[in-house]
Parts: structure tokens; sequence; C-alpha cells
């Protein structure tokens, strides 16, 4: 579809979807990012929903300005995948004996590694880059020297929430059943402490006075609060890509144990929850995804549904209205709180059936039903990616 304007903002405003099925909560927040001065434009996905900071499933270009609660506490947070040499036929039988090895190889929820990974130790990991990364932590805010310790152990953990890790089948084509290997994660405690600080920071700087919202406070290029906040936000980024790579790197090695010999293609790495330098129409800007992906010309991406839909892999088209993006997922349809408040374990249960994944009420708030019908979304952005393949998983390891 082509976009729709949201009528009442300063900058443009691009909406792919009903700019009327958007929920108020969520169409005030796109009208006061619109009407702050260093906004080029806005480009809101079909999977829009209310989000803390800034509305979920918006990009947004600012000139010489970027918001880190627009960013947010999961910076960096994002996808990666890989398609495997196996078919259907060659998985276990025993699909909860995998399971079990992936949540026993890969930390869940608060969990972090006993001892931090040792990237030369872990199969098939890019081990480049490692000695600077970590050199570069006593660089970062020094409110946060304390946290080396357990992010270094945090980094190959999955979190909790949405992030997931997931065994998936190709559906259709030449290559249906062709196995997928797919994970959720972003930079973790040290993300989320960072940006809180660099949060705090901007809410008291004086020309964010007046803001229609105080969670739309900025930093300006030029500035040493800039300055900092990016170097940390550029760290983080890196943090969220290689924590990503780790747990894929271990997720593949746990599969190899399992089925023996297996190929692996060249995986695919996407943020969904970050900041790019892109230049539009001659003008610089800085580009907040806050739950969208990257979709310029070629761009290989990931948007995925629920624990009971499936996903897709997707190629960009570019589309500069966009700012070429498209949209990170599903998107809630519901908020965490009522879903626990509408759903049973039984409705899980049902929803999840043929899934090998947690059933209980610990994750009940993870209901595909909670979540916008991933098909609608991808018929709403035809013009912005082109679908690579469709995946439904079999296995989902959730936080």
């Amino acid at each position: 579809m082509a976009f729709t304007p949201l009528h009442g903002t300063r900058a443009p405003v691009r909406v792919w979807t009903d700019p009327y099925a958007i929920e108020p909560q969520a169409a005030q927040q796109l009208r006061n990012i619109g009407a702050l001065p260093w906004v080029e434009g806005v480009a809101v996905m079909p999977d829009v929903h209310f989000g803390k900071g800034a509305t979920v499933g918006s990009v947004i270009a600012m000139r010489q300005a970027v918001s880190p609660a627009a960013v947010g506490v999961d910076i960096g947070c994002g996808m990666s995948a890989v398609r495997t040499s196996l078919t259907a036929a060659d998985l276990p039988d025993d699909l909860a004996g995998l399971r079990s090895a992936i949540e026993a190889a890969i930390p869940v929820g608060f969990a972090r590694h006993d001892d931090p990974v040792d990237p030369r130790r872990v199969r098939g990991l890019e081990q480049r880059g490692w000695a600077d990364f970590w050199a570069r932590f006593a660089t970062l805010d020094e409110r946060v020297a304390p946290l080396e310790g357990r992010a270094r152990q945090q980094l190959g953990t999955l979190g909790g929430g949405n992030h997931f890790i997931e065994v998936c089948l190709e559906s259709g084509g030449p290559d249906a059943g062709r196995v997928w290997l797919m994970l959720h994660s972003g930079s973790r405690n040290i993300g989320k402490e960072l940006a809180e600080r660099h949060m705090g920071i901007a809410r008291r700087l004086p020309h964010n006075a007046g803001l229609p919202d105080r969670d739309l406070a900025v930093f300006l290029a030029g500035t040493p609060e800039m300055a900092a906040y990016r170097r940390d936000l550029w760290w983080a980024q890196e943090y969220a890509r290689r924590n990503r790579a780790v747990m894929l790197a271990l997720l593949c090695g746990v599969v190899r144990d399992a089925v023996g010999h297996v190929g692996f293609d060249e995986p695919i790495s996407c943020h969904h929850n970050y900041v790019a330098e892109e230049t539009y129409g001659g003008v610089d800007v800085l580009v907040t995804r806050k739950g969208a992906i990257r979709a310029g010309v070629g761009d290989l991406g990931i948007i995925p549904g629920s624990m009971g839909t499936g996903s897709y892999i997707v190629r960009g088209r570019g589309n500069v209205d966009a700012y070429c993006s498209a949209s990170h997922g599903a998107g809630r349809r519901m908020s965490r709180g009522q879903a626990k408040r509408t759903y049973s374990t039984a409705d899980l249960a049902a929803q999840t059936a043929g899934v090998e994944c947690r059933k209980d009420a610990g994750v009940v708030d993870e209901i595909p039903a909670a979540y916008k019908d991933i098909t609608q979304v991808m018929a709403q952005q035809e013009d912005l990616v082109e679908v690579v393949a469709h995946l439904r998983q079999v296995v989902c390891v959730k936080g």
C-alpha cells in the first residue's frame, strides 16, 4: 500500500496502515514527535503501537539531534537468522530435548554465563575486533564501570520479555521444509543502564524545557552531551550485534551436536531499535528506528510474527518515503497486562499447538492473539519489502 499522511503535524508523518486504526495514545505520540523542531520527517510502520519514549513502529529522521528515549532502553535490539542445510526430516524426533539443550547452552531471562564466553572457543564465531571492543568499555559513561563483569557474562544470553530463540521450517516454494535458526535479543542490562543515564541527562537540558512529552528530550549536535551519548550508543549497538552473533554460534553448535553434520549459510542480522547516519534528499539526518528495520535496496531483513504464527525473511525495496525502512514484527495489539487478563494457559496451549515451547502462565503475555495479524502487516508494506521466505517455528525458547 502507499502511505497515508497523518495530518496536523509540522514535519511530514507518513503512515503505512490505516491512520484511524492507530490507538489514540500512539497517534498523539506521533503528533508530538512530528511537532519537534529538529524532526525532518517520520515514517510509521504497519506494526505501530504505543510505546515508552516514542511510538513503536516509527522511523524518526532528525537533523543534528537525537532523542535517547526514542531509541529506548534496549539499544540495538534486533534479529539474527541463518538457513541450514537441514530439512524437517533431519531434526531429532524429540524436539523437547532439543529445546532443553538450547536452554542449557544459552542462558535465558535474568540468567548469565558463569564465566564470560571466550570467542576463541566458539566454533563459527567471527574472531575480529573483540579486544578493541572490550577496550572501549573503559571509555563509556564512568557510572557503568562497575558493570563490566556483568556485561561480559551476559554476552551470549537471551534475556526475557519478547526475546526468543527458534528453530523454524521454511513454508512453500522449492525449499519447503528447510530448517532455519532464528533469535531476537539486544544489548541486555548494559544497554539499559547506558540508556537510562543518558535519558536522565537529556531531560535536564534547558533546550528541552516545554516539550509536549518529556520523553522526547534530545541531544544536539556539537554538544558534549551528544558526543557522550553517541559514543555509548555506538558501543551498545555493537554489543547487541555481538550478543546475537555469540548466541547464534552457540545455537548452531547445539544443532550440530544434535544432528551431526550440518551446513550453514551466511547469517542475516538486523537491528530494529537503533540510530544510523543516513542521507535523504541531500539532507544528512540521524535516523532512529524504534521498532523498525532498515530496508534499503537489497537489504535482507527479518520480520517475526509471534510464538505461534511464523516469521518472514525479506529483501528491502529502498522506499525513501519510508526512510528505507520496514516493520520489525507484527506489533502488539494489546498490553502485556491485558493479555494476562484476557487469556489463559489453555488458550496459550491451543494457539501454540505444534510448537515445542513453554505453555505456562509466565508467557501468557506473549500469546499470539496479543499481537497483530502478521499476514495483514506484511500486506501493508509490499512497497517496502519483498518476501524471500516464510518460516514457521517448531521450537520456540522464551526468556
